[in-house]
């Protein structure tokens, strides 16, 4: 199995924590091999064409921005 390469993309603020606190939950739930990043640079944020942050991304597709979705929000978008 592929690793998925899973990045939280937002500034480090209590939002983006808890959206990486909920897909480390997700990828452990569903038992995944994982690269979890959390990008706070604005340029690599802005690279992503990402307005509004916290934003997720897996393999490097943008795939939620500007709100916290939950652990089970995001196990359906691990297992695409």
């Amino acid at each position: 199995m592929n690793t998925i390469k899973v990045e939280i993309l937002g500034t480090g603020c209590k939002k983006c924590q808890q959206l990486e606190a909920n897909a480390k939950e997700a990828i452990a739930t569903l038992n995944l091999e994982a690269e979890l990043l959390h990008i706070t640079d604005p340029i690599e944020i802005a690279k992503h064409h990402v307005m509004s942050t916290p934003a997720l991304a897996i393999n490097g597709k943008v795939v939620s921005q500007g709100k916290v979705i939950s652990s089970d929000q995001i196990k359906p978008l691990l297992q695409k």
